[in-house]
């Protein structure tokens, strides 16, 4: 759950780089949540709550995967092809599943080696 609120507290930095388990466990929470909500709206016939959490999550859900992109190496540009129908999305999975730069890179250190707090 550390992941997912690390996250949400960086709500619209979109500098520095995210390691793939903080990427990937925030898209877990994230998804885990949607259902959950999802399900209860449906339940009490009140769709717009999936809506407002969708939102409430938009930009720290960019942000992350603008880091994610920037421990890759790539710019965090690279999250518009994610708009090239199935090919982007395609894409942006490998990117975001693929291991970070092991060393320093125009986006910052390697999160890795950062000492834990």
């Amino acid at each position: 759950m550390n992941w997912y609120l690390d996250v949400i507290k960086k709500y619209a930095v979109f500098s520095g780089r995210a390691r793939r388990q903080e990427f990937w466990m925030f898209e877990l929470f994230n998804i885990i949540i949607a259902i959950v909500l999802a399900i209860i709206g449906v339940a009490l016939d009140f769709s717009l709550l999936s809506t407002l959490y969708s939102l409430a999550v938009f930009l720290p859900s960019l942000g992350v995967t603008v880091r994610r992109l920037h421990d890759t190496g790539r710019s965090g540009w690279w999250i518009l092809i994610g708009l090239v129908p199935i090919v982007g999305f395609i894409v942006l999975i490998v990117f975001a599943a693929s291991e970070g730069d092991q060393h320093e890179n125009a986006h910052g250190p390697n999160p890795k080696l950062a000492p834990a707090y």
